[in-house]
């Protein structure tokens, strides 16, 4: 899968793309498609509000270093359960029913730094759905170039495919006059007859690639094309492979996604190992009791683990081969990403050739066929030879088509492995969700009316709520 660039030569190639929103006058561009869908991606949707729930953890291990305030209301009824002329003569009440209410506050002082990486390990794990964010992004919008450029081909298969109904159509007539005057056998009419009805097989077949490909297209961008624009220029690619591969690796969203997971996996390793260490937590308190006056309370409290059966010591060593996992995965994800960078960098190279082995080819079958044709009208060829011209003429057609198509793809492709198939890099012009805006909102655990009024607005600026 290729895609991706410079972010100066990206932007240079793409804007040639006519990334300007479209009127609905004129055709639909490969931007409005890219607009559409990076507007209507369900999927997209779907990963800001994985990324929102990501931002609250982060509120969350905020928290845990604030105290806890807490309400207590309390009924008791207390029966005696001595003699009653006993306990009235005492002056004691025989039954009692007693109401309190509460405040307490608790708070830990001391962890040594446990909840402190706790919101470490939350931002870092925000930071890195960032990521996951933007990869998904350029997945959406490299569909979106696939869809677009098979509803070309697609439509482009069928206007060949008409055209050779049409000319084999033609090719019929003449083979039916040819035979009443006893210029050709039954047999020819048969063979013209078999290659018509293959022909119109093979439009029906085009026509549902097509009504397929339309489907793919509503699928990516939320509607069905209209009337779309030839395709665009091709994105500037870096120079070489080498360099291709160097932006890859310091620009993929795969690449700094596994970076922050060592990150994480290293706060986790710290994390463990600080478990073993004591707790220190303080509380005050303010108790009111019915009739009998209130009490207030303070203490300080302190606590320690000696022994839990090994399950301390398994935590830090999960924790530790978590740490070596993420290590190897990023070096993992760089051969992978190099890899695709490659891979799609010769998927250009390939539809480049056989772009020019293909033209080549079609040039020379249209002389073949012309010729044949001719040579058929004088009788020196049979109507097969004229059929079999033609549907070697044809299939040279389709198959440019299928590698204008697949080259089309293949340079986004190389942007999309490099990291940077984005719309803004790709410059489209349109507002891009701000993945900084809840977190701001949220970071600091808000509680307040005021801060939960900025929270619904922000949301309602991202277009969530």
């Amino acid at each position: 899968m290729l895609r991706k660039t410079l972010k100066p030569m990206v932007l240079a190639g793409v804007a040639a793309v006519s990334f300007a929103l479209a009127p609905a006058a004129r055709a639909e561009t490969l931007a409005d498609a890219l607009v559409a869908a990076y507007r209507n991606s369900n999927l997209l949707e779907q990963n800001r509000a994985t990324l929102r729930a990501a931002d609250e953890d982060v509120a969350t291990a905020v928290s845990n270093l604030r105290p806890v305030l807490r309400w207590v209301a309390g009924l008791d009824y207390t029966k005696s359960a001595y003699n009653e002329s006993v306990t009235r003569a005492a002056g004691r009440e025989v039954d009692r029913l007693e109401a309190s209410l509460g405040l307490t506050a608790s708070m830990v002082v001391l962890d040594f730094g446990r909840n402190r990486l706790g919101v470490d390990i939350a931002k870092e794990s925000v930071l890195a759905t960032r990521e996951a964010l933007v990869a998904v992004e350029q997945d959406v919008l490299l569909a979106t170039v696939a869809a677009y450029s098979d509803v070309k081909s697609a439509a482009q298969r069928v206007s060949i495919n008409q055209n050779s109904v049409r000319v084999i159509g033609e090719e019929l007539r003449a083979a039916q006059d040819r035979f009443e005057v006893g210029e050709v056998t039954r047999t020819d009419v048969s063979l013209a007859e078999a290659r018509l009805a293959a022909a119109r097989a093979a439009l029906a077949a085009a026509q549902g690639d097509l009504m397929v490909a339309r489907e793919a297209y509503k699928a990516a961008t939320g509607a069905y094309p209209r009337n779309l624009a030839t395709l665009p220029p091709s994105p500037k690619l870096p120079r070489t492979l080498d360099e291709a591969r160097a932006t890859a690796l310091r620009l993929h969203p795969s690449i700094k996604q596994a970076q922050r997971q060592v990150t994480i996996a290293d706060l986790q390793v710290a994390l463990a190992g600080k478990q073993r260490l004591p707790t220190v937590t303080g509380s005050i308190g303010f108790q009111e009791f019915e009739g009998s006056g209130n009490a207030a309370t303070a203490g300080l409290q302190a606590s320690q683990t000696i022994y839990s059966g090994g399950a301390l010591a398994a935590a830090h060593r999960k924790a530790i081969a978590g740490r070596d996992a993420a290590r190897a995965g990023l070096s993992q994800v760089g051969l992978i990403i190099t890899q695709n960078v490659a891979n799609a960098w010769s998927g250009i190279e390939v539809a480049q050739a056989q772009i020019r082995a293909i033209d080549q080819q079609i040039q020379a079958a249209t002389v073949a066929y012309n010729g044949v044709k001719e040579e058929a009208t004088l009788g020196a060829r049979t109507t097969l030879d004229v059929l079999d011209a033609e549907q070697e003429l044809l299939n040279a057609r389709a198959d440019r088509i299928d590698a204008a198509a697949n080259l089309q793809v293949a340079y986004y492709s190389v942007l999309s492995s490099m990291g940077l198939l984005t719309v803004e890099n790709l410059k489209l012009g349109i507002p891009t969700y701000d993945p900084a805006a809840y977190y701001n909102a949220v970071r600091n655990a808000p509680v307040t009316s005021v801060q939960g009024e900025s929270l619904e607005r922000v949301l309602r600026s991202i277009g969530n709520n």
